[in-house]
């Protein structure tokens, strides 16, 4: 069950725990998923504090999952750090606005999926994933 998936210049493995079938030699999409929205959400509000010229100490975001069957139904991402709370909220704004991840599950783009013939790869036309190849 295990997967690697080409993302950039980077093979990132996703896995599934030994006790559903996996190997447990890597995160689970779901935990991949969070951990997207985390590292986007934290790089925004990195971004937005550089260019407030603000400093955001010891920042660190956590997102939890709500599951509810095959989807997540809530998704909370909580924000932390040595800066006053103020100082925070007053970025948050602007870290929501230029998050990519997050903006894309306020406003779902459009999901197509469709099989094709296997042939050699072609050039991206922008940062994606190429999933499923087995190792």
């Amino acid at each position: 069950m295990r997967a690697v998936v080409e993302a950039g210049h980077f093979d990132i493995v996703s896995d599934e725990p030994l006790s559903a079938g996996g190997s447990d030699t890597g995160p689970t999409p779901t935990d991949l998923f969070l951990a997207s929205i985390a590292s986007c959400f934290v790089l925004a509000l990195a971004w937005a504090a550089r260019h407030a010229g603000k400093e955001l100490p010891g920042l660190q975001v956590r997102v939890v999952g709500t599951y509810a069957g095959p989807r997540f139904s809530r998704i909370e991402i909580e924000v932390s750090c040595d800066a006053p709370g103020s100082v925070v909220d007053d970025l948050l704004p602007e870290a929501e606005r230029v998050c990519y991840v997050t903006n894309s599950l306020r406003n779902p783009p459009e999901l197509h999926v469709e099989r094709v013939e296997k042939s050699a790869p072609s050039p991206r036309k922008a940062p994606s994933a190429d999933g499923g190849r087995s190792p």
